[in-house]
């Protein structure tokens, strides 16, 4: 039995290792390089940090240096926590006296120094060790921490919702049954890192060895080019929140761009309007598609609807 997520990186390098594990805009990296750089970064992080079931706090830049500092943490025994660098001070504050992470990671991204006077902001480009340590990944627990991902909630504070390793391989393992997705997949991620939906794509890759593509943010708001860019790369499952789903068919994108590779799509959080889950039968007769919801707190969604007509 699994229990830890990196357990799912470390069987996919030695099934697929030269198949691309993560790609973005400007970068892709194979399963075997992903894991090389997970195991430098990790082990250097380890020797930094001198801590273990902590949070390391990462400064987003939506690419695949996230998910390089992500599973680097999680390999020195800690949990990472995403954080959108954009938010305004006063939010970005409260989340940080609340968590009292151990450190904060970027690749390039920045916040307001006075923000972090008393917490040490690591460079991911300093984590490099020729000795990589024994790996710490392997002493934790499955019940501990992976991740912490912030809400408003419902009275508008930032509220820290935790996540275990176990909670993650239990969702992962249904979903994959519950979709039938299998290795061949190709994810186009479309959702910010510090959405619980992006777990999806996330996980569903490294458990597969399949491949997830991080497509960049100006398709958020751009649906033709979103449609364009997931043929272009060949996608062939999607994780969208409802809006996004309703958007490419409402704005008449879906009518001059097809993805033809697209077989599954997952969508949730919101209402789901039958006009437009016809739009897209219409459009792609032969895919799946799936309806779910759930609040953060129950690890992404605790009900799901394979919608048949």
């Amino acid at each position: 039995m699994k229990i830890n997520v990196l357990s799912y990186l470390e069987a996919s390098v030695e099934r697929v290792p030269n198949r691309v594990c993560w790609a973005d805009a400007a970068s892709a990296l194979t399963y075997r390089e992903a894991w090389t750089a997970v195991c430098e970064m990790g082990a250097a992080l380890s020797v930094r940090l001198s801590t273990v079931n902590a949070p390391v706090c990462v400064l987003l830049r939506h690419d695949v240096t996230d998910l390089l500092a992500f599973f680097s943490i999680v390999y020195s025994g800690n949990f990472y926590v995403p954080i959108d660098p954009a938010l305004p001070a006063v939010r970005l504050r409260s989340m940080l006296e609340t968590l009292k992470p151990a450190a904060v990671m970027t690749a390039g991204a920045s916040i307001d120094a006075e923000l972090t006077q008393d917490i040490p902001v690591i460079s991911q480009q300093e984590l490099h060790t020729e000795a990589p340590a024994a790996a710490p990944w392997k002493q934790r627990k499955d019940t501990d921490l992976l991740y912490v991902i912030f809400t408003s909630g419902s009275t508008g504070a930032p509220k820290g919702i935790v996540i275990s390793h176990r909670a993650i391989l239990d969702f992962t393992a249904w979903m994959t049954d519950f979709c039938g997705y299998t290795e061949h997949e190709v994810f186009g991620n479309q959702s910010p890192f510090y959405f619980d939906t992006s777990c999806k794509d996330l996980y569903q890759t490294l458990k597969l060895g399949a491949t997830c593509v991080i497509l960049e943010k100006k398709f958020f708001a751009l649906p033709l080019f979103l449609l364009q860019a997931l043929d272009q790369h060949g996608v062939t499952a999607v994780n969208w929140a409802t809006s996004a789903f309703h958007l490419a068919a409402s704005s008449g994108a879906l009518e001059r761009c097809v993805p033809h590779a697209l077989r599954k799509i997952v969508v949730g959080g919101e209402a789901l309007q039958a006009r437009y889950v016809n739009m897209w039968k219409r459009a792609i007769p032969e895919a799946d598609l799936y309806n779910m919801y759930g609040p953060t707190e129950t690890t992404v969604d605790c009900a799901a609807l394979h919608l048949t007509r």
